[in-house]
């Protein structure tokens, strides 16, 4: 299952999406993943400094 974005924690600061290698994840407000282009790699999960992205 792709990254989920948890959106209470997530302030939008775009790390997830600078390090995601597929340029999966686009940030507005929040970070949202594409599930078509994720591939479970877990960069943005260790990118974000909120916790707010876990792969489950």
């Amino acid at each position: 299952m792709p990254a989920v974005v948890d959106k209470e924690k997530c302030v939008g600061c775009g790390a997830c999406a600078d390090a995601c290698p597929n340029e999966a994840i686009t940030v507005d407000e929040v970070a949202k993943v594409d599930d078509s282009k994720c591939v479970e790699c877990g960069a943005c999960v260790d990118a974000c400094p909120q916790g707010a992205i876990e792969i489950k």
